[in-house]
This record gives C-alpha cells, sequence and structure tokens, in this order.
C-alpha cells in the first residue's frame, strides 16, 4: 500500500492508523499547494481531487476521502474499531461528525478568511469539541479501545491548539494520552512534526 500524505494535515490520521494496524505501506509527500510529490510527480495527474490523503492498495485501486481511507483501514484491522452489535455504524457515525462538522470547520484556518472569519471558526470549533468532550468514555471515543476515529480527532486537535482554539481540559488529556503512543510519536516524526 502506499498512502499519499501532507504533514499535519487529516493524512495523520490514516498513518497512525496504518502504523496501528501493523499494516505495511510506502509514504509519499505531496505538496498541497505545487500539487507534485516529493517523487516530483504531478499528483493532479495520480488524483484528480487533489487533496490527501489517497491510499493506493496493492492491487492497484485507490481510495480517497479520510472518512472511507480509515474506514478501510478499520475493516482490516477490526481492533481498530469499536465493539459492539453496532460498531460499524458508530465507526461511520463519528467519522462522518469528524470530517464534515469539525474538520470542515476549519476551512476559514487554512484559506484565504478574515480574521471576522477566523474567530468564528474558532468558536464553532470550540463548541464541537465540547460536543466531543462529553463523548469521551473512559480513555478514548469508543472507551478503553483506540480506534481510527481517535486519529482523526488526534489530528485535527494538533490543529485547534496551534490555532489558538480553546480545547476542553479532558480533550488536552486525551491529546496528550495519544501523543505520548510510540506509533503516534513514530508517526509525527516521519512527517517531520513535534
Amino acid at each position: 500500500m502506499k498512502l499519499y500524505y501532507a504533514p499535519g494535515a487529516c493524512s495523520l490520521a490514516g498513518r497512525i492508523s496504518l502504523h496501528e494496524a501493523g499494516i505495511l505501506a510506502d509514504f509519499e509527500k505531496v505538496d498541497l499547494a505545487t500539487k507534485v510529490t516529493e517523487n516530483g510527480d504531478d499528483y493532479a495527474a495520480i488524483n484528480p481531487r487533489g487533496y490527501v490523503p489517497m491510499l493506493v492498495l496493492d492491487d492497484g485501486e485507490s481510495v480517497t476521502e479520510n472518512t472511507a481511507v480509515l474506514a478501510y483501514i478499520a475493516e482490516c484491522e477490526p481492533a481498530l474499531s469499536p465493539e459492539g452489535p453496532l460498531a460499524r455504524i458508530r465507526l461511520i457515525e463519528i467519522l462522518t461528525y469528524l470530517s464534515t462538522e469539525l474538520h470542515g470547520a476549519f476551512k476559514p484556518y487554512f484559506h484565504e478568511a478574515s480574521e471576522t472569519e477566523k474567530a468564528a471558526a474558532g468558536e464553532t470549533i470550540a463548541g464541537r469539541l465540547r460536543f466531543l468532550a462529553e463523548q469521551i468514555d473512559d480513555h478514548y471515543l469508543f472507551g478503553r479501545r483506540f480506534t481510527v476515529a481517535d486519529a482523526y480527532l488526534f489530528a485535527m486537535l494538533r490543529w485547534a491548539m496551534a490555532f489558538g482554539v480553546q480545547v476542553p481540559a479532558n480533550l488536552v488529556d486525551y491529546f496528550e494520552r495519544i501523543a505520548a503512543s510510540e506509533i503516534v510519536r513514530r508517526s509525527l516524526a516521519e512527517e517531520g512534526l513535534t
């Protein structure tokens, strides 16, 4: 497999999840501004959507959209999914919320926006983080079991902290717990992040 990524982007969740699953993969960095990969390839020709992540499977098939990439990894390694009779549905539910409600709210920080728009986005993000803080059950989103959804939320908590968004205390603890993981530290180092 190969994961196309940009350092610190939401593709970080895929890298963490692949490592957690023990799935061997190659990783190719993409410059999102120029759409050129670290190997000099035209990323727009590889992935016409032009953003990361994109996971290329061993048979040549590709999966795009972070929620689909993470769901695929969870199918490959069920230990990265929640447990219970509605496990798959609960995973899709939280991944969709993370993608549409939380990730989407960061748009003003990544595109040209006024300070007023960024402030409004920060308030929206803080509200959605408060909702998620109430969902943390014990250690992770689904109790004591780390899932691909936790990897995704971790990546966005990095953004929130970098942009000065108010993060609830229990999510700061959650973030620090995940950041202390050997696999997460390895993933961050591979992307040149601290």
